[in-house]
C-alpha cells in the first residue's frame, strides 16, 4: 500500500536514469515492458504486454488504481509509492512517477518510470519544500561555516535569544550569547569538523541573553556539511530547549539526594544540618533551619511557639552557605535565634503555612539581629534577594522553620521551588521527629539503666574496685549485664556480675529485676550457692507472670564473697564463667569453679568453691561477652577458650595499676562494636591486719560476761577508741549473755576495726535472734532491742557450726561520700 504521494507532477523530480519506464494506456492496460521492468518484477514483456496493471499489483494497491487514474487527467500525473507483486510472489515496493507520453501518437498514453524503494532513498524535494521544512521547523537551526559564523539560521533560533537571521550572519556564538559558555560549543564544533562524526543529544546549561536571570536548558545537535567532494562546508545544528524537562530532573535529583542523606543519624541537630545541607547549593544559596528547645531536649512540641509579647525563641540547629564562614547570619549553630512576633518566621511557626518573597523589601531586616545594642542589618545589605519559609511539621505539630535565601543566583524563588521545598522538608521533618522521639525514648532509658546500675561503688576495706560496661545497644546504650559490689557483715564483700539474655529496655528491666533480688538475698547473708539457689527459684516462679521475667529466663550470674580477716573466697555460679584471677607475681589462672545451670531452666542444684587469697591478688569478674569474639577476627564463631587466653595474655603483661589493667582488657579484647554486651569488675584483695582483729573464747557461763566487758574495754582503749566503750559494753553484754541463755556449746567473741567497729559473738545454736518491743512492766526482752538502738547496723549469718550475731558502731559521725562509677570508661578506684 502506497505510505506517500504528491499531486504536483512539476515539483517532483525521479532520476529516469535509474528508473525501468513501464507505458499504460488509458485503460491501465500495459502496451510496453523494459528490460528493467523484467529486472524489478522477474516478469518478460511477453508475460505482462496487453494485461492490465492491476493484475501486477497488491489487491491494496489495486482498489486504488480507479482514483489514480482520476487524480493524472486531472493533475497530468501522479508520484507516489506502490507494491507490486513479484513474479516468485514477494512484494516489491516501488517509487512510481507517472507523466503524460506526449511524444506518443495517442494522447491518452502514460509512462510509469518505477523504481525499487529498497534501494531509492527518496525522491528530491525542490528547495521551496526544503525551506519550508527549515523555515517552519521549532526547532531552531543554524549553519556556520568553517570559521564558526553563521551563514543562515531559522526564525525558531530567535527564540534561544541573540536576535533575528539577519542580525546573526557573519557573527560568532561569543558574540550574540555571552551568557552561555560559548568556548565549550565551539569546541564541539570543531570537534564534528575534524572527525565528521556527528555529536547528538548535548546538554547546554547557561542564561540567555534574553532570560538573563533565568537558568535555561538546551539539548543540541551538531553534524557537518560536506560540499561534492567531501570537503567539510560547515557545521549544521539544532538546539530544542529541555528546561523544563531539566529542572524536573534536577529536583528529583534532589529530592533523592534528600531521601539518601537526611536521617542518616536519630541525632536532632545532625538531621537539621543535613536538611540544610542538601538544599545547597541545589535549591538556594544559604539556609537555616530553626527549631523549639522542646524539640532538641526530645519533649513534645507545644502546638504554639513559646513566646512573649515582643520576641520569640528558637534554637539555630543547622545552617548552610555557599560561602566560606556563613557570612549571612550573625546566629551560630547552638545559639537562640530571636524573632519579632510580626515577622515572617513566626508567622510561618504559627500558622504552619509556608511564604516565599520572589524580591526581597529593602525594608526588611535580618529578623535574628534582636538582640540588645546589635545594630539591625537588611536582608538586601547581606546581599539576599529572594527567600522563603517553609514549616517543620510532623504529626499536625510544628516544631520549627526551614529558611532559604538566594544571594549568588539571580532567578528568584517561584511557586514551583516552594512545592519542591515543602517536599523535602517534610521528609526531614520526619527524621527530626524520629530522632526527637529517639532523643526522649533513650534519655527515658537511659535514666532507667543509670537508676539500676550501682551508680556508686560501696567503700569499704576489703578490695579495691574498678569497673566498666560496654553495652552491645550502641543507639540506647542499654543492655542486660550488670555488676555489683555489696559489702557484707564482718568486713567481708560480696562482688557479683550477671547476663541477661536480652539487650535493649526489656533486658535493663530484667537486669534491674535480678539486681534488686541479689542484693536482698546478700543482706541475708546467705552463702553463694544458697544465693543463687534463691534467685533461680524467682525466676522459676516469675517465668509467666511479666515480661522481664521472661527476659530474665535463662540468665546468668556469678556470686563471690571475700572475707578480709581470714583470706577466704567462696564462690558458685550459675551458667557464668568463672572469673581470672592475677596473684601479686603476675601469674594468671582461672579456679576451677563447678557451673551451676542457668537461672529458671532447673536442672543440678548450684555448688560453690573455696579459696584462700594472698593479699593483693586481683580477681577480674566478666560476662562472657569480653571473650566472645576476637575483635582481630569479628567474623569468627565465639571461642571461649581462646577468648580466655587472650584475657590471659593481656592480664599478664599489662599496666599493674587496677585502672589501667582495666581499660587495657576492654580496649584489647572488646571491638568497637560489640556483639554481646560486656561487664568487667575487677578487686584488689586486701588484707586486714592483725591489730585489726582481736576474739576471745568464752566460757557457757553467766559469769564470763563481765570478763567479756573487760576485755572489750582494754582493747578499745589499745585502739583509741575510749568513746565507744559504754556502748560497746552494752551490745557484748547483751549479744553474750543471749548466746549463753539460749545457744549451747563454745562461745567466740570477735572484735573488728575497720571503717566501722564490728563486734560478733558466735555460738552452735541454730535459733534465730528475735527483736522484741517490750512493754514497761516486762522485766525481760529488751536485750536485741538495746543492741539495735546502739548499733549503726546488726544482724544474724549461719555458718556450719551455727550462727554469728553481729553489731556494727560508726567510727564517724559522717561516713565518707562513695565514688562515682563512671559512664563508659571505668571509675575511679574506690576502697
Amino acid at each position: 500500500m502506497g505510505t506517500s504521494e504528491h499531486s504536483d507532477a512539476t515539483e517532483q523530480r525521479l532520476d529516469a536514469a535509474d528508473a525501468a519506464p513501464v507505458l499504460l494506456d488509458t485503460h491501465g492496460v500495459v502496451s510496453g515492458w523494459s528490460g528493467g521492468g523484467e529486472r524489478l518484477l522477474g516478469h518478460a514483456a511477453a508475460e505482462v504486454v496487453g494485461r492490465k496493471v492491476a493484475e501486477f499489483l497488491t489487491p491494496e494497491d489495486a482498489a486504488r488504481l480507479p482514483a489514480l487514474a482520476e487524480q493524472c487527467r486531472r493533475g497530468g500525473g501522479w508520484s507516489g509509492i506502490l507494491t507490486a507483486k513479484h513474479r516468485d510472489g514477494h512484494p516489491v515496493p516501488l517509487m512510481v512517477r507517472v507523466v503524460e507520453a506526449q511524444l506518443c501518437p495517442d494522447p491518452e498514453r502514460w509512462i510509469a518510470l518505477v523504481t525499487d524503494l529498497a534501494r531509492t532513498p527518496g525522491w528530491e524535494m525542490s528547495r521551496s519544500v526544503l525551506e519550508q521544512m527549515a523555515t517552519r521547523s521549532p526547532l531552531g537551526i543554524a549553519i556556520v561555516d568553517t570559521d564558526l559564523r553563521y551563514v543562515w539560521s531559522n526564525d525558531a533560533l530567535a527564540q534561544f535569544g541573540g536576535g533575528p537571521a539577519e542580525e546573526r550572519l557573519g557573527r560568532r556564538l561569543a558574540d550574540i550569547q555571552p551568557g552561555l559558555d560559548s568556548e565549550r560549543l565551539e569546541a564541539k564544533m570543531r570537534e564534528v569538523l575534524e572527525t565528521g562524526e556527528a555529536v547528538v543529544g548535548y546538554e547546554q546549561v547557561g542564561r540567555l541573553q534574553s532570560t538573563p536571570h533565568r537558568q535555561s536548558c538546551h539539548a543540541m545537535s551538531f553534524s557537518r556539511l560536506n560540499d561534492g567532494n567531501g570537503y567539510p562546508l560547515g557545521v549544521y545544528y539544532t538546539a530544542m530547549d529541555i528546561t523544563d524537562r531539566y529542572l524536573a530532573r534536577q529536583r528529583l535529583a534532589l529530592l533523592d539526594r534528600a531521601g539518601e542523606h537526611i536521617g542518616r543519624s536519630l541525632d536532632v541537630v545532625q538531621t537539621a544540618q543535613e536538611l540544610a545541607d542538601v538544599a545547597v547549593p541545589g535549591l538556594a544559596d544559604f539556609v537555616s533551619v530553626d527549631l523549639l528547645e522542646s524539640v532538641l531536649e526530645g519533649a513534645e512540641p507545644t502546638a504554639g511557639p513559646p513566646s512573649d509579647s515582643e520576641m520569640v525563641t528558637l534554637r539555630r540547629a543547622g545552617h548552610r552557605s555557599v560561602r566560606a564562614g556563613v557570612p549571612e547570619t550573625l546566629v551560630r549553630i547552638g545559639e537562640t535565634a530571636r524573632y519579632r512576633t510580626e515577622s515572617p518566621p513566626v508567622r510561618v511557626l504559627t500558622s504552619g503555612e509556608s511564604w516565599y518573597a520572589e524580591e526581597v523589601d529593602p525594608g526588611d531586616e535580618d529578623w535574628t539581629a534582636t538582640d540588645p545594642g546589635r545594630p539591625g542589618v537588611s536582608l538586601v545589605e547581606l546581599g539576599l534577594h529572594s527567600m522563603m519559609i517553609v514549616p517543620i511539621r510532623s504529626r499536625g505539630i510544628t516544631m520549627g522553620v526551614t529558611s532559604f535565601f538566594r544571594r549568588d543566583r539571580p532567578d528568584p524563588f517561584d511557586a514551583e521551588d516552594l512545592a519542591l521545598a515543602e517536599e523535602f522538608v517534610a521528609r526531614a521533618a520526619i527524621c527530626v521527629d524520629n530522632a526527637r522521639r529517639y532523643t526522649r525514648e533513650r534519655d527515658a532509658a537511659l535514666v532507667l539503666q543509670r537508676s539500676l546500675l550501682p551508680s556508686h561503688l560501696p567503700e569499704q576495706d576489703a578490695v579495691d574496685v574498678t569497673a566498666c560496661y560496654r553495652p552491645a545497644d550502641e543507639l540506647t546504650g542499654l543492655g542486660g549485664d550488670w555488676f555489683d559490689v555489696i559489702p557484707l557483715s564482718g568486713a567481708r564483700v560480696a562482688l557479683v556480675v550477671g547476663d541477661v539474655p536480652g539487650h535493649g529496655i526489656d533486658g535493663a528491666a530484667a537486669m534491674g529485676r535480678l539486681r534488686t533480688a541479689v542484693q536482698t538475698l546478700a543482706d541475708l547473708d546467705l552463702p553463694p550457692e544458697e544465693v543463687l539457689a534463691h534467685l533461680d527459684d524467682l525466676v522459676s516462679r516469675r517465668k509467666d507472670d511479666t515480661l522481664s521475667a521472661v527476659e530474665a529466663l535463662g540468665s546468668s550470674c556469678l556470686y563471690v564473697v571475700y572475707d578480709p580477716v581470714s583470706g577466704q573466697c567462696s564462690m558458685a555460679s550459675s551458667a557464668h564463667p568463672p572469673p581470672a584471677l592475677v596473684t601479686p607475681d603476675g601469674t594468671v589462672s582461672f579456679p576451677d569453679l563447678p557451673v551451676g545451670p542457668a537461672l529458671g531452666t532447673g536442672g543440678l542444684p548450684f555448688e560453690a568453691a573455696e579459696f584462700r587469697l594472698a593479699e593483693g591478688t586481683v580477681l577480674a569478674l566478666h560476662t562472657d561477652g569480653l571473650l566472645a569474639v576476637d575483635p582481630r577476627e569479628p567474623g569468627r564463631e565465639p571461642d571461649l577458650d581462646a577468648g580466655r587466653e587472650r584475657l590471659r595474655d593481656v592480664l599478664e603483661r599489662c599496666d599493674p595499676s587496677l585502672d589501667g589493667l582495666c581499660v587495657a582488657v576492654v580496649d584489647a579484647l572488646v571491638p568497637a562494636r560489640p556483639n554481646d554486651d560486656v561487664a568487667l569488675l575487677m578487686a584488689r584483695t586486701h588484707r586486714l591486719g592483725a591489730g585489726q582483729v582481736a576474739s576471745w573464747d568464752l566460757e557457757s557461763d553467766p559469769a564470763v560476761v563481765a570478763e567479756a566487758r573487760k576485755k572489750v574495754t582494754r582493747q578499745l582503749s589499745e585502739w583509741g577508741l575510749d568513746e565507744l566503750a559504754f556502748t560497746s559494753e552494752l551490745v557484748v553484754s547483751e549479744l553474750v549473755t543471749n548466746a549463753i541463755r539460749y545457744a549451747s556449746g563454745p562461745i567466740r567473741l570477735r572484735l573488728i576495726v575497720e571503717r566501722a567497729l564490728i563486734c560478733e559473738v558466735s555460738d552452735a545454736g541454730a535459733s534465730a535472734p528475735h527483736l522484741r518491743h517490750p512493754r514497761t512492766t516486762d522485766e525481760g526482752g529488751r536485750g536485741l532491742f538495746l543492741v539495735s538502738q546502739f548499733s549503726q547496723r546488726w544482724g544474724a549469718r549461719y555458718t556450719l557450726d551455727g550462727k554469728i550475731i553481729w553489731a556494727e558502731q560508726s567510727l564517724t559521725e559522717e561516713t565518707d561520700e562513695p565514688a562515682d562509677v563512671a559512664d563508659g570508661p571505668p571509675p575511679a578506684t574506690t576502697r
